[in-house]
């Protein structure tokens, strides 16, 4: 069980709204509440002198909205976006926000949504939250609330994209999205069998396809190798190659 306490505050105009979610707040061990503001200016002024990690945000408020405070927040600062209206949806993973609370929610919805934070939060303090088998031939990941077991023979790369990675796999048009770090996965993987090339990518060797100067050919998608990373994979070129 995480010992995390994730600091919060609540930004919404309906005082019914606020007193909802911090019933809600106040049933979560891992959140604390330590503000509730009736506007994201409010909150703006709020969070000048005292800043937290995780915002319950309305987006349909007078004079400045949840969308627009939302662009003005430091990048670790987490967004819930709570909000009647679904077409924000979209605009809500334009923001990077953690989740996306449709009203009227219920305790269970919010609690899906506040263990994503929790997730996310335990992630950047560096606790890892994939659970790898002894043997490393298998990953779980969560992915659209669920957990997925993912053959790591399977994997072509991986794919970092700010705090989530995609997992790019054989036979499969569609990347899965997982909420992790390229960092973390780094350090569980066998090295004999993935390696770094890139900040953004990790590519499994024994998929690779063609090395062409200084990009490698996975499934059609090429990959640069970056100067940081170039001289283990030249090593690693030069140990598998016949003509040394």
């Amino acid at each position: 069980m995480s010992k995390l306490k994730i600091s919060c505050i609540i930004v919404d105009d309906e005082p019914m709204a606020i007193n909802l979610v911090e019933s809600y707040v106040e049933k979560t061990a891992f959140l604390e509440l330590k503000q509730k503001c009736s506007s994201a200016i409010e909150a703006l002024e709020y969070l000048k002198t005292d800043p937290v990690d995780l915002l319950f945000l309305d987006i349909q408020m007078p004079d400045l909205t949840g969308l627009e405070f939302s662009k003005m927040l430091p990048k670790e600062t987490r967004i819930i976006f709570t909000t009647a209206f679904d077409q924000y949806a979209l605009e809500g993973i334009k923001v990077e926000a953690l989740d996306y609370l449709l009203k009227p929610f219920d305790y269970a919805e919010f609690l899906v949504a506040a263990n994503k934070a929790n997730k996310w939060f335990e992630l950047v303090k560096g606790q890892q939250p994939t659970v790898l088998s002894e043997e490393k031939e298998f990953l779980f990941v969560k992915s659209e609330y669920k957990q997925l077991r993912i053959k790591l023979a399977d994997v072509l790369y991986f794919e970092g994209l700010k705090d989530y990675i995609k997992i790019w796999i054989k036979d499969n048009p569609k990347p899965i999205l997982t909420l992790m770090s390229l960092k973390s996965l780094e350090e569980e993987l066998q090295e004999t069998k993935f390696m770094r090339v890139h900040r953004s990518f990790i590519v499994s060797l024994k998929n690779i396809e063609e090395i062409e100067r200084s990009q490698i050919i996975i499934n059609n998608k090429r990959i640069t190798v970056s100067e940081q990373y170039k001289p283990k994979f030249l090593e690693f070129i030069s140990n598998n190659s016949l003509n040394n």
